[in-house]
């Protein structure tokens, strides 16, 4: 069997180790992938000012698909390519449906050129001390398009937080989630991970027959759907277990560059 011609891999929990690293046995297996003439396509739901580290460790080359779909990242040029925003219109009421119909939500975005977050909005470890200072009110939060909206509750579960935002504003935004935290992820109506790679394969004339995809989280779940063959690494979210056919080890076991080690000896 002729080995997969594009290789989609989300990052956190799935390719990097929980430390955020890549290890010297997956970067090798990353090298081998584009030596054999495959492409090689991260697939994440990082923002591109997070993607630096990454594009370090692959010597700047090839593109990411970030936001879980809403960007396309030239990790060469560390530039944004292609952009796919949510209106400011439906952000405002997005932000309006939720915070009448679940209480104690928070809000941040992410925009082209930045991120702003209310007051009430508890930072991650990767932004607590980057953005100090972008704190804003709920209008200026909402006041211009973006590529992802965030709502974050302190209480709930994620899959709970979830199912409510889809049900209220579903017809508005594409939702998912990816982390422990109650931190659901919206996109512009129909922006996927899936959405951005099955483009991205049309543009070089790969079926999905010919990608091979590797995830962890629900907002994997489009993309290992779209793909011929997909891998859950041991550690994923059930619903991603429940998905697919195949699993490999976990993030932490280096269970992306075992499959890939395989495909391209």
């Amino acid at each position: 069997m002729e080995p997969p011609r594009l290789v989609a891999t989300d990052l956190d929990g799935t390719a990097l180790r929980t430390d955020g690293s890549i290890s010297p046995r997956t970067a090798a297996a990353f090298a081998r992938v584009e030596e054999a003439g495959a492409k090689l396509v991260f697939v994440t739901g990082r923002p591109p000012r997070w993607m630096s580290t990454v594009a370090g460790a692959v010597r700047h080359r090839g593109l990411a698909i970030c936001a879980n779909g809403a960007l396309v990242y030239d990790l060469h040029t560390e530039r944004i390519v292609e952009s796919h925003l949510i209106d400011a219109e439906v952000v405002a009421e997005v932000v309006a449906q939720l915070r009448a119909n679940v209480p104690d939500l928070a809000f941040s975005v992410e925009y082209e050129g930045g991120f702003s977050h209310e007051s009430e909005f508890q930072l991650g470890g990767w932004d607590r001390n980057a953005v100090a200072g972008l704190r804003v009110g709920t209008s200026t939060l909402t006041a211009r398009p973006c590529f992802k909206l965030l709502a974050l509750h302190q209480r709930m579960e994620p899959d709970t937080l979830q199912t409510a935002v889809d049900e209220l504003v579903g017809h508005l935004v594409t939702a998912t989630h990816s982390s422990g935290r109650a931190l659901i992820e919206m996109s512009a109506r129909g922006v996927t991970k899936a959405t951005a790679l099955a483009t991205l394969a049309e543009r070089h004339e790969i079926k999905p027959a010919e990608v091979v995809a590797f995830g962890d989280m629900p907002n994997d779940l489009p993309m290992l759907g779209w793909a011929g063959r997909s891998y859950a690494v041991a550690n994923a979210h059930p619903s991603v277990l429940a998905a697919v056919e195949h699993v490999t080890a976990a993030n932490n076991d280096d269970g992306v560059a075992q499959v890939l080690e395989e495909l391209y000896k």
